[in-house]
C-alpha cells in the first residue's frame, strides 16, 4: 500500500508515508481521508475542481470538519458517479437540514459525528476524567489551563 499525505508543518514525518501536495493526493489516491482543522486554508478544500481529478473508483472519507467540503459539489460528484462514494462523520451544519444534498446523494454514508466514540476512546475518556477528578480532590488539579 502506498500512503500519500500532505502536511502543514515540514518537520512532521512518518515512516512509510510519501509527502506530496494536496492536488496530487486527490489525483492519485484510491481513498482520500481528511484529517485537518477547519481554517481559512482548508475551508471547502474539497470542491468541484478537486473532485474532478479523483479516480472514478475513489472514495472520500471525512472525519475532520464539515466545512472542509463544499457539500453541493460532493453531492453532484456522487450523483453523477464521478467518484465511487463518500463516508462522512461530519457535515457543515449538524444536525443537517433536510435540504442538505448529501442526505440523498448516491453512495454517501453519513454517521452522526460519532467517529471518536470507539470503545477504546470512551475508556480513555473515563480514565482521564477519573484522573482529573482525583487530582482535583487531592489538591493537585490535572490539565490546568491558565
Amino acid at each position: 500500500m502506498n500512503v500519500l499525505a500532505a502536511r502543514r508543518k515540514s518537520s512532521v514525518s512518518a515512516e512509510g508515508v510519501t509527502y506530496t501536495d494536496v492536488d496530487t493526493i486527490f489525483r492519485e489516491s484510491d481513498v482520500v481521508s481528511l484529517h485537518c482543522p477547519l481554517t481559512s486554508e482548508t475551508k471547502e478544500l474539497v470542491n468541484a475542481t478537486r473532485l474532478s481529478v479523483m479516480k472514478p473508483t475513489a472514495y472520500l472519507i471525512n472525519t475532520s470538519r464539515g466545512g472542509v467540503i463544499h457539500e453541493q459539489d460532493l453531492a453532484d460528484a456522487l450523483n453523477e458517479e464521478r467518484i465511487a462514494g463518500a463516508g462522512l462523520d461530519v457535515l457543515s451544519v449538524e444536525p443537517p437540514p433536510v435540504s442538505n444534498p448529501l442526505l440523498t446523494a448516491k453512495n454517501c454514508l453519513i454517521t452522526p459525528h460519532i467517529a471518536w466514540a470507539s470503545r477504546a476512546a470512551r475508556q480513555r475518556l473515563i480514565e482521564a476524567t477519573s484522573e482529573n477528578v482525583r487530582g482535583f480532590v487531592d489538591g493537585s488539579p490535572q490539565n490546568v489551563v491558565v
